[in-house]
């Protein structure tokens, strides 16, 4: 038998008042007020608070607050990863970021997602898409990255886009909806 959380990670519908998604999302929110209130710690402490809040972290990882996300633990970064201000990651699927990922201040990160029809939408299930976001991208300032997407390594994701679809490795994509407008010179 699934519980909730399986169901929850395997893009299934899933009841998020479940008791243990509950606890878990409070424990993270626990966390991210100390996070978001360690404006003046030192390094050390503030890298221990996000280790604790995302336990698949890289090295040299940085988190500007305020920081939001609903569990922590359904992300996974990779070294050298800097969240700007502001951003919000909703992981109820996993959230894969590549190494020395760069995202600008209020970026939105939304692995959750609900169903189309309005029926299924009252029985209070929910459900989401896992997110990948290759090595080295940079995603500009207020973007939105919508549930399912996959973002290649080393993309440049202009500030403000809406991300509905996979963009590939080694583009400039940028609008609402995203859209590859040109080939990266490297």
């Amino acid at each position: 038998m699934k519980t909730e959380k399986d169901k929850m990670l395997g893009g299934e519908l899933y009841d998020p008042q479940d008791p243990q998604l509950t606890a878990a999302r409070r424990r993270a929110r626990l966390l991210l007020k100390e996070l978001n209130d360690s404006r003046d710690d030192p390094r050390e402490e503030r890298t221990g608070l996000i280790r604790e809040l995302i336990p698949d972290c890289g090295k040299g990882v940085w988190i500007e607050p305020p920081f939001f996300c609903d569990y922590g633990s359904n992300i996974s970064l990779g070294d050298q990863v800097y969240f700007n201000f502001n951003c919000v990651v909703l992981d109820v699927a996993p959230v894969r970021i590549g190494a020395r990922v760069l995202f600008g201040p209020a970026v939105q990160i939304y692995a959750a997602t609900h169903p189309l029809s309005a029926a299924e939408r009252r029985t209070g299930l929910e459900l989401g898409r896992p997110i990948e976001i290759g090595d080295d991208a940079w995603i500009g300032g207020g973007t939105v990255i919508c549930p399912g997407v996959r973002i290649g390594a080393r993309a440049v994701i202009g500030a403000g886009s809406v991300v509905t679809r996979d963009i590939p490795a080694d583009v400039v994509a940028a609008g609402n909806p995203c859209r590859v407008l040109r080939a990266l010179d490297e």
